[in-house]
Order: C-alpha cells, then structure tokens, then sequence
C-alpha cells in the first residue's frame, strides 16, 4: 500500500473549479504539502482511459474523448482524490481507475449542495440512513432493495480493497454527541485521517467556523490525525487554529482560492504576481481556458481590492490563453512554451500524437466565458451584502 502522512500539514482544500491542476501544481509549488482535487463522481471516472499528452505531459482520464481528470507527475506523491460516491463498489472501481496516479483516496462526506446529496453522495451520507441500490439477479433483471449502504461500509470497502490511502471529509453534527459518535465510527473504518469543516451542512461560509467543536474530537480520536478546514485566511491562521484545538493539520479552502501563496510560510505574494505564476502553470498544463479565467478572477475577491481594479476590468474582456499572456507582457513566454510543446508532439509517434489532440473537457465546465464572469460577480455580489469581513485573531468560542 502506498504511504501518505496526513500529520502536521498544511493542504489544499477540495473546491469545485477551483482545484484543478493548474492551481494544485502552484499551491504545491508555494508550500503545501498535500492538494485534494475537486470532487468527480465514482461514475463520472469509472470506464475512463488513460493517456499521457506528449506536449504537456499531463496524465488525460478521458471517457467518449471527454477529459473527466487530469494530473501530472509532479503531483503524484501529494494528490488526493476526492469521490462523490454513495455506493462501496462504484467508489473502489473509481479509486482503483485512478490508483497508480495519486497518493491517496478521499471520501466527500460533507458536500452540502443539492447536486450531491439528491444522489445520496456528500453531507447525505452523514445521516447514516439506509439508501436505494439496484442489484442485477440473475434470470430476474434489475430490481430495487433496501441495502443498509453507509458512508461506514464505502469506507471500509475502500481501505481492504484499494490498496491506497482512504480518508473522508465530513462536516459538525447538530449536537457534540452526534459528532463525536460520527468520527469515532469513522476511526473504527481504517482511514488514514479524517478531515472536519467546522460547519453544520446547514451553516454558509459567510458564518465563523466553529474552531471550538474540533476540541472535542481530537481529544476522541486517538489514533489518526484530524485535519481541520474553516476560516484559515493567513498562514499564521494555521498555527492560531492548532493551537486553539490541538488539531494535527490544516485544510484551506476560500484563503487558497483568493491567493494560492498563503502556502508561503514568508508571506503572500501580491495577486498580479501570483495570476501570473498561475497564468504559467495553465499554458504549461493546456488548460482549459474558461477555467483559467475563472479561477483568475476569483483570486482576491475577498477584500475587493483586485475586483474593483483596471486590470480585473480587462480580464473580464479577455477569452484566451493568448490574450491573457498579452494582457500581462508575457507574450515571449507563451509563444516560446507553445513552440516547446509543439516540438514535443512532433517528436512522439504518431499515435501518441494522435493521443494528444485537446480532449472535449467536462459537461459541467462547457461554460462561456459570459457565464463564467457572471458566476464570479454573482458571488461577489453576495459576499459583499452578506459577509463581514471576519477579525483575523478571533475565532468563534
């Protein structure tokens, strides 16, 4: 089995759009130690094929020339896969798909959004109730029973059977006695570490964290380290929460995403600074260029400084790779990197090259760049009407 410590860490966090390659191989590159990718559906990975791109050497799963998942070896050793699952064997045919890629397999236990838990995926799974699953009999066809399914029994399936890792995230119960009977049960599964947003699934991001309840889990859970992720917008916010409640490590989220350098034991970088970093990793990655926007005009909206600047205006107007390397005087870079990948595809055989035309990329992410903007300033628009800008040394108690 492969070995991955989760023990005094500070990782990236699981975030929809926003935890994709380009922005893994940055925050590993500005010092965190792990980096979860965001969540894909068991289904979604199962039957894709694997492929290297000669240009870029990124690792391609593919399904119906389709890019479900893409990793490079420079991450191998530091990234976590997270499943949304609600079956134990769609949820180790989906880790055994993507085995010898990463170094380890997380478990979405937490996703409080109505797209996960419909499926019995996510936070639904914290309920512990039984699930509808469909079993094939033989010389009946498909039939619907009642199977005790739980997040317990995909856990558990996962650890004997994949040969990898297994973790999973999960959010605060309604009360400390459902909570501490939750991580217990987990404990009890094999997993390597367990990962606690200090939340309820009913809380927003825009209420505090609640740093408190993660004392009395980590005084119950002995033998594997918890990983605690709310409210960590400094790096010296890491230090504050282990020293509030004795976690063993850390998990960012919103702080990553509005500036990926919070990584930087030094000390963030300034945002231009740190989209152009950025910008490289995604002409290095070919990465999809709705995604790059995206992921770009989310960096630093949490104080508003670089939403309200001349050059988010023009980001807003700029469609391409191209277009943004010129729009940050680094045209010599681009042409140059495009040249090398280019040389790189010619000098693989022909199927390789083949292998190596940009895949379709997700349904989900099919967005124009209209929409995408329109995502952003949406939850701009929110977070500046309903969030308070939160006291960096104080945390809920």
């Amino acid at each position: 089995m492969k070995m991955t410590d989760y023990s005094n860490k500070v990782v990236l966090a699981p975030m929809v759009r926003i935890s994709t390659l380009p922005l893994r191989l940055l925050s590993l590159e500005y010092g965190a130690d792990l980096v979860w990718t965001e969540e894909t559906v068991d289904k979604k990975i199962i039957g894709c094929e694997r492929k290297v791109n000669p240009a870029t050497g990124v690792i391609e799963y593919k399904k119906n020339n389709r890019l479900v998942f893409a990793t490079h070896p420079d991450e191998r050793n530091h990234v976590i896969f997270q499943i949304g699952t609600a079956d134990p064997d769609l949820a180790l045919q989906a880790a055994l798909t993507v085995k010898e890629d990463v170094a380890g397999i997380d478990v979405n236990c937490g996703c409080p959004k109505k797209f996960s838990i419909h499926a019995g995926m996510g936070a639904a799974l914290l309920s512990n109730q039984p699930v509808l699953k469909k079993v094939r009999c033989r010389h009946v066809g498909v039939k619907v029973v009642t199977d005790l399914v739980t997040d317990f029994q995909i856990l558990e399936n996962l650890v004997q059977n994949s040969g990898l890792p297994v973790t999973c995230k999960v959010r605060i119960l309604e009360t400390p006695e459902k909570t501490r009977e939750l991580v217990k049960m987990i404990e009890g599964t094999g997993v390597k570490a367990i990962t606690v947003h200090c939340r309820t699934k009913d809380m927003r991001s825009s209420e505090r964290a609640k740093w408190d309840a993660l004392k009395d889990i980590v005084e119950n859970v002995k033998t594997i380290p918890v990983v605690a992720n709310g409210d960590v917008f400094e790096h010296e916010d890491v230090q504050k929460l282990k020293d509030h409640t004795n976690v063993s490590s850390a998990m960012i989220a919103r702080g990553a995403e509005y500036n990926p350098s919070i990584f930087r034991k030094e000390g963030k970088l300034p945002v231009v600074d740190v989209i152009k970093a950025y910008l490289k990793k995604c002409v290095e990655v070919d990465n999809l260029p709705q995604n790059t926007k995206y992921c770009m005009l989310s960096m630093d909206k949490e104080k508003g400084h670089h939403t309200r600047s001349e050059i988010y205006d023009k980001m807003t107007h700029t469609k391409s790779h191209p277009s943004f390397c010129k729009l940050f005087g680094m045209e010599e870079f681009y042409e140059k990197e495009r040249a090398e990948q280019e040389s790189r595809k010619k000098a693989a055989s022909p199927q390789d090259d083949e292998a190596s035309q940009p895949p379709k990329r997700k349904l989900e992410e099919q967005e124009d760049d209209a929409s995408a903007e329109r995502v952003v300033k949406l939850a701009k628009t929110e977070q500046d009407n309903i969030e308070q800008p939160m006291p960096k040394a104080t945390v809920e108690v």
